[in-house]
């Protein structure tokens, strides 16, 4: 049996879905979303990328195409007042728990190395290590039906290459590469660069959590 293959999604779809998955996983007291609190998903302006600041129409169009490819689900809430939605993205995709936290990653926050990755998806799905990681990213290039994600050129100064997501269409022409020779001094800076991403983590998970905290808060209103 081979995996079903990759939809093609537009940018706010994509936010949509991996909005829905995030907050499956981290927030599941107050999941499936209302229209509003999806709404301010989006919008957020941490653990994303690229930003977005998108209105209640436009997501509420882009939920309909979703629902014609079956990729969301529409439900009422406890009080029959609020409409909530959910994602299909697992059954559609046929993908598992690291897998699906992977591509949800790089759907929020864009190209990432597999080091970011992990730390990335700390509270969607635990990785073992780094070499775990690199495995799961080989079977997303290697799924019979057309890869999930695609190893990008690397950054001037980086030794890792970074990962892109394909749910959105082929990348820009010559960012992909499977072999690229690190340069021999690139150690320090990319050292540096790790640690200071590690702390801009720290401080966005915190901003994330505050986030979450409010959007609880305001989902107990509306029910």
């Amino acid at each position: 049996m081979t995996d079903p293959a990759v939809p093609l999604l537009t940018p706010l779809e994509i936010r949509i879905l991996g909005v829905l998955a995030e907050k499956q996983l981290t927030t599941p007291d107050y999941y499936p979303l209302s229209l509003n609190a999806l709404v301010a998903g989006c919008n957020q302006k941490t653990s994303r990328d690229p930003v977005m600041e998108v209105g209640e129409d436009e997501v509420q169009a882009a939920i309909e195409t979703l629902k014609q490819r079956k990729l969301v689900t529409s439900s009422w809430g406890a009080s029959r007042r609020v409409v909530r939605y959910a994602h299909n993205l697992p059954q559609v995709l046929g993908t598992d728990s690291g897998t699906t936290a992977l591509l949800v990653s790089l759907m929020l926050r864009g190209a990432q190395t597999a080091g970011e990755l992990r730390t990335a998806c700390e509270r969607l799905y635990r990785f073992a290590d780094l070499s775990s990681v690199d495995a799961y990213l080989s079977e997303m290039v290697s799924r019979p039906s057309g890869p999930l994600v695609v190893k990008l050129v690397k950054q001037p100064g980086s030794r890792e290459h970074r990962w892109s997501h394909l749910l959105g269409g082929a990348v820009q022409a010559g960012a992909a590469s499977q072999q690229d020779p690190a340069p021999a001094d690139a150690a320090g800076p990319d050292s540096l660069q790790a640690e200071v991403a590690a702390l801009r983590d720290e401080v966005a998970q915190l901003r994330r959590l505050l986030e979450e905290i409010r959007t609880g808060l305001s989902e107990r209103t509306e029910d």
